[in-house]
């Protein structure tokens, strides 16, 4: 395979100077983003060759290329290599002999045929084989050939080009809970379009079985207005937001639900039944919330803390809100999670309240006061996601450029970092408080449908979680 390097400095061969036999080859193996890329390129979403479910019912049970994929590799040939620049494509035959899948490593080998003196046109021989030696692809290419000589360095900077399919993603989170029993969710308030959407989506992918707590004129009213079906979801009438909230907490107090998921109402209401000494879902713990995030940039899960409840957490708290992510962390199969606790810097300074912290949090990590994960910190952000960066600053160390775990110093640098991360890298969200009888899905009013189902997707698994440790 050429890398873009080695195709900067491209030289041709004229009609005169090419000889019946010469050949060329290239190799190229199928990824499964070529196949992604070549689809949205020429709008063939042909499901045998874009659907992998849809694939595994057809003739080949498995994706398979484009045929046009191997094709446009012996242009590229004919384009770059052999001919090269200046070579026109006039006429073509091909004939596809076996499908090209996932992974296979494709061989193209052009060799002249024949040559035509009086127009320069050149008969080409293709044959495109697979890793086993099995011809895939076999027939003829004729072109207009070179009368010039030509050596070109490209200039034009061709740009990379990445493939990221955030429902994919979407996809590949509700699969964490196939399998698993639905769980009784107590859904406050869902009154608009994305708040009730989300819950729906949930139960119809069997993730959760919601129980809408609002006033139910208006639930269905949404429902009816957006094509939403509510068919064998229960519906508990409440007044207005606040009596929603408290009666979706009474519901989980009751044992009727093993989780909490906002709605259309405001965070304050909603947390405000869920902190009540009298009856709230308090435990031991500092409540906290947790942003698990899938950053198509970065090569692991992201948990961000807390960006939604502790405004500026003291240092106590903090141990509770690390211990809290840790905790989130092994419930989604991160054995031993590194936490980066973030600050603008990556020296301690006594001036810089979160610096010190960060010291104080690795050092109680190493008194088993905090258990489960690798700290470390202070470290900025990007010596936390980058290792370069942390490598450039001398950083040694097992969280850098690795973090599992962001520890924020406040509740307006995580929300910032967050939705950053959201907006500008595409980032798949789920948001969940802890710290809690039951976990608690907690979104931004305009977070989407997808962002609240996979917020229950974590939900569940937590409730699963409960359910073992209860029986234990």
């Amino acid at each position: 395979m050429q890398t873009n390097s080695e195709q900067q400095h491209l030289v041709n061969k004229t009609f005169d100077e090419i000889a019946i036999g010469d050949s060329a080859s290239l190799t190229r193996t199928l990824m499964p983003e070529d196949v992604k890329l070549f689809a949205v390129l020429t709008g063939e979403f042909n499901p045998a060759v874009v659907d992998p479910q849809y694939s595994q019912s057809g003739m080949f049970r498995e994706v398979i290329a484009h045929g046009m994929w191997s094709n446009s590799l012996i242009s590229t040939v004919l384009g770059t290599q052999f001919p090269g620049p200046g070579t026109i494509l006039i006429d073509q035959s091909l004939h596809f002999a076996r499908p090209v899948t996932i992974g296979d490593v494709i061989t193209i080998n052009l060799t002249v045929k024949q040559k035509f003196q009086h127009n320069r046109h050149v008969l080409f021989d293709c044959v495109c084989t697979n890793q086993e030696g099995l011809q895939v692809v076999s027939g003829t290419a004729e072109v207009l050939a070179p009368s010039e000589k030509v050596s070109y360095v490209r200039q034009t900077h061709m740009p990379e080009v990445h493939v990221d399919d955030k429902m994919e993603r979407f996809n590949q989170m509700l699969l964490r809970v196939k399998g698993l029993e639905p769980i009784p969710t107590a859904v406050a308030h869902p009154c608009d379009h994305e708040s009730l959407k989300g819950p729906v989506m949930a139960f119809q992918a069997g993730i959760i079985e919601p129980i809408l707590v609002g006033p139910e004129s208006k639930i269905r009213a949404v429902a009816e207005e957006f094509s939403l079906d509510l068919s064998g979801i229960r519906i508990v009438n409440a007044a207005h937001s606040h009596d929603s909230a408290a009666l979706a907490v009474s519901l989980v107090r009751a044992g009727d639900a093993e989780a909490l998921m906002k709605g259309s109402l405001h965070t304050d209401e909603l947390m405000g039944e869920v902190i009540s000494r009298a009856n709230g879902l308090r435990t031991n713990r500092r409540i906290s919330h947790v942003f698990l995030m899938s950053v198509p940039t970065y090569h692991r899960p992201l948990l961000i803390t807390d960006a939604a409840i502790n405004i500026a957490p003291s240092l106590e708290e903090k141990v509770d809100i690390i211990q809290n992510a840790i905790d989130l962390a092994h419930i989604i199969g991160i054995p031993e999670p590194k936490v980066a606790i973030l600050s603008a810097v990556e020296t301690v300074n006594p001036k810089i309240e979160s610096t010190l912290h960060a010291a104080a949090l690795c050092k109680m990590a190493d008194r088993g006061q905090i258990t489960g994960g690798i700290l470390d910190g202070p470290l900025a952000f990007d010596n936390a996601v980058s290792i370069v960066a942390a490598k450039t600053k001398g950083i040694k160390s097992a969280v850098a450029g690795h973090a599992e775990i962001l520890v924020v110093p406040d509740l307006e640098s995580g929300n910032m970092v967050a939705k950053q991360l959201e907006y500008l890298a595409n980032a798949l969200t789920a948001g969940i408080v802890l710290g809690t009888r039951v976990p608690i899905v907690l979104t931004s009013r305009a977070d989407t449908a997808e962002t609240r189902t996979a917020s229950c997707v974590i939900a569940v698994l937590i409730a699963h979680a409960n359910r073992k440790k209860a029986s234990a």
